[in-house]
């Protein structure tokens, strides 16, 4: 008997529902066992790349009216921010793939890259019905309020990597440029952020993934990403202790006034 969980966890709504969803790709940390199996060094792989506890750093959301959908599984496993026919988010730029065959650090994740025979399995077995529960999500809000605004949140490590030096700023929005929702929707999030004296970049390093970009093109829906340096809520280099972090609860205090803000904000429109 499998003891594997669920490929995607829904949190619903537990106050009066609002058109807003929030989706977390990156914060599993599930890596079945013949997947594990193919790491080049079982011992650290499981450690990278992670938006540690990030799902629990939220979990105040739904007692705001805000549906949450969150990934139980490793983004090593496929990652579900990245375009299933693997097409590049970033042309000309490093950036990790589907399933990624090197971390942020340039380290190699596998002993020998997984086939594309492989690559199709995990679509099929992670990647569809995580999407496929996001946007049925969706499409029920579009049909009791004819409008959804979606944000897909992360978490992600200061430090320098192969796709930017080191993070300066606390909060990093992305919107593709301005293509993805309204600009009063980000300048609203980026200014709830600013008045707790946060710094807020906007589409620099980051735009937005496959999320934000491929469910933007639903009529009626607005998409935005939500980057956070994770030193903002724990310690960077001890993940394990993430929830019992002296700064945990205290920026999720913080959270929890921008997403009341962001809630009045989709409530008036």
């Amino acid at each position: 008997m499998s003891h594997d969980p669920p490929i995607w966890r829904h949190l619903r709504a537990v106050a009066e529902e609002i058109p807003l969803l929030v989706s977390i790709p990156h914060t599993g940390t599930f890596i079945p066992a013949d997947v594990a199996a193919q790491f080049a060094d079982p011992r650290s792989a499981a450690g990278m790349m992670t938006d540690w506890a990030l799902h629990e750093l939220y979990d105040f959301l739904p007692a705001l009216g805000i549906d949450v959908i969150h990934a139980t599984h490793h983004r090593f496993v496929v990652d579900l921010n990245r375009p299933p026919d693997a097409r590049p988010l970033y042309p000309g730029r490093f950036e990790t793939g589907l399933v990624p065959t090197e971390n942020f650090q340039g380290e190699k994740i596998w002993r020998v890259p997984p086939s594309a025979e492989e690559i199709g399995r995990r679509i099929e077995r992670f990647y569809r019905p995580y999407h496929a529960a996001l946007e049925q999500r969706l499409r029920d809000k579009l049909a009791r309020f004819g409008r959804c605004h979606l944000i897909d949140a992360h978490s992600v490590e200061s430090r320098a990597s192969r796709l930017h030096g080191p993070l300066l700023q606390d909060i990093y929005l992305g919107d593709r440029d301005g293509k993805t929702c309204d600009p009063w929707f980000t300048r609203q999030v980026s200014e709830l952020f600013g008045a707790h004296k946060l710094r807020v970049s906007l589409n620099d390093p980051y735009k937005g993934g496959y999320i934000t970009a491929h469910y933007s093109t639903i009529e009626a829906v607005q998409t935005l990403q939500i980057e956070m340096c994770q030193r903002l809520y724990m310690t960077e280099d001890d993940p394990a202790s993430a929830r019992a972090s002296p700064g945990f609860a205290a920026f999720q205090r913080v959270l929890r006034a921008v997403f009341e803000g962001i809630v009045n904000s989709v409530r008036a429109r």
